[in-house]
């Protein structure tokens, strides 16, 4: 029966079940994270004023301001992963899959743990070697001081931290990476095998 009265609501059916429901909402998230991180490091900035930093002895307040460059030129590399994942998002299923939302997921899991693992492996990495060679004991108390969201806590000085951290960064990215095929190729599977079964 193809009155109004049953059929009005097909094409919000048709778009949920098509993915369009989770594919273009996910991608504008993308865009808001990309602009949230170009952000950052301004945030990061005035949390650094705020905190006087720059009152302190030189040699904080230099490492200071060479850790917020790192923190910036990482924010713009994170802006731009996010920005160019945000494209690729909108293409992580077909308009006939069955399952949609699972490789929309998968996609979002995957992502993360570039963006993660990239600031765990540039910043924590350059906060450790320059906290170690300007500051050396001292650098720990630089860490709190400078409050950076998601990383602060595990920000640390040391040799140990500067060889340390691009490992723990690379690993968070293959973890993740590992997890998000696991569950792409558990989708593409179950999306194969309701092609075949609808083909016989």
């Amino acid at each position: 029966m193809e009155n109004k009265f049953f059929t009005f609501i097909r094409p919000y059916l048709s778009y949920i079940d098509k993915g369009h429901l989770f594919r273009k909402p996910f991608s504008w998230l993308y865009a808001i994270i990309a602009i949230i991180n170009l952000l950052l490091p301004l945030f990061i900035l005035y949390q650094i004023i705020d905190n006087r930093i720059f009152d302190a002895p030189f040699k904080f307040a230099i490492t200071a301001l060479l850790v917020w460059a790192i923190i910036a030129f990482a924010g713009w590399l994170s802006f731009q992963l996010w920005w160019d994942r945000k494209t690729k998002i909108t293409f992580s299923s077909d308009d006939n899959a069955e399952f949609v939302a699972t490789p929309v997921f998968s996609h979002l899991i995957q992502t993360m743990g570039e963006w993660l693992g990239t600031w765990i492996g540039l910043v924590g990495s350059g906060f450790a070697l320059l906290s170690t060679i300007i500051l050396g004991e001292e650098g720990f108390y630089l860490g709190h001081q400078l409050q950076i969201p998601f990383l602060g806590e595990f920000l640390g000085s040391g040799w140990v931290f500067v060889f340390l951290m691009p490992i723990y960064g690379f690993l968070f990215i293959v973890l993740t990476k590992f997890l998000a095929e696991q569950i792409k190729a558990l989708s593409a599977i179950a999306n194969n095998t309701k092609q075949k079964q609808s083909s016989q």
